[in-house]
């Protein structure tokens, strides 16, 4: 099948110093009769990242998912992926990706070796070497070898979910997309998938979708939050984390009013809340000029004999604080 690579101009998703993105979108959006489920949609997923596609249940995931894979039409608004059209080169689109589905299902009485080879056989040839040889590397990448040839049906939920990235990893494709991977897991189910995610960052890029946040902060380095439909947020995780104010924690033990007065003095502190507890008080400050506060916050507490610092440095929000600022703040 011939395929179309979209070309570089500024109204393209693949056009211009964003061309080398594996994925993007722009003004991608989908409607279903009066309810848009997906509002105009500008993301963009780099080269071998780990992307978490974050929001709560309902708002959006599975559909941008489907219309990215070509399983439905966009009602409005473009995605390339590899600089391919999503509408007009799907076949040739898919050929490169891997998916798991939300709920995979396997035949219970196949083994683990027997489900790849069913779908590794798309691949190679029938009986290869080469398909051998790539069932025995996917195995182990995942983490399976010591389980290849016993039935699909007493594999505990991680292993399945494993066993599901192995399904669509078997191609080597260029992208894997993954839909909530670790959401029905037990927390040692959800470890063995994210360890594996972040192991898979050497041999592809990763796109997931999730609703759990301490997820998407223990691997992702890319995020972007969706809810109700909406793009509320996309950055490196480090930039979300780091928030739109420059805040510092310190901890003092002692009496620490005079230095709460030298520090609320300062022109570019801008804000000063504590919290005090058995024999300690922790500060929170919100600084306009980082530089100053690099310099001075910590020097000027320290002349003060009344008081000996705990703890010090830069605050940096948790992925949590993060969401509900973005979804019920609104800040960006």
């Amino acid at each position: 099948m011939k395929t179309k690579v979209i070309q570089n101009h500024a109204d393209h998703p693949g056009s211009g110093a964003q061309a080398d993105a594996v994925i993007r979108t722009v003004g991608f959006s989908k409607r279903f009769g009066e309810v848009e489920a997906l509002h105009p949609l500008d993301l963009e997923v780099p080269h071998h990242s780990i992307f978490g596609f974050l929001g709560p249940n309902g708002a959006g995931k599975t559909t941008t998912i489907k219309l990215l894979l070509g399983l439905g039409k966009p009602t409005a608004g473009q995605a390339a992926i590899f600089g391919l059209d999503s509408v007009r080169d799907s076949l040739a689109i898919r050929a490169r990706v891997g998916y798991l589905a939300q709920d995979p299902r396997f035949y219970p009485h196949m083994t683990a070796r027997e489900t790849l080879g069913f779908t590794a056989r798309f691949f190679y040839r029938w009986g290869s070497r080469a398909l051998r040889d790539r069932i025995d590397e996917t195995l182990e990448l995942v983490g399976l070898a010591d389980k290849a040839d016993r039935p699909v049906r007493g594999f505990s939920g991680g292993e399945r979910q494993r066993l599901g990235i192995a399904q669509a990893q078997v191609n080597h494709p260029d992208l894997l997309i993954l839909d909530e991977p670790a959401a029905s897991l037990d927390p040692l189910g959800r470890r063995d998938v994210l360890d594996l995610l972040a192991r898979l960052r050497a041999h592809t890029t990763v796109f997931y979708s999730t609703h759990i946040l301490d997820d998407v902060e223990r691997v992702s380095d890319h995020v972007a939050i969706l809810d109700r439909g909406k793009l509320v947020a996309s950055a490196p995780t480090a930039e979300l984390l780091d928030g739109d104010t420059v805040t510092y924690e310190l901890t003092l033990r002692g009496n620490g009013e005079a230095a709460m007065r030298v520090l609320r003095a300062f022109s570019w502190v801008s804000d000063v809340t504590t919290v005090a507890q058995d024999s300690s008080t922790t500060l929170t400050l919100s600084v306009t000029d980082e530089k100053e506060a690099e310099s001075l916050l910590l020097r000027s507490v320290l002349e003060d004999r009344d008081v000996t610092v705990m703890a010090f440095g830069r605050k940096h929000l948790n992925l949590e604080e993060a969401f509900l600022r973005l979804v019920e703040g609104g800040t960006r």
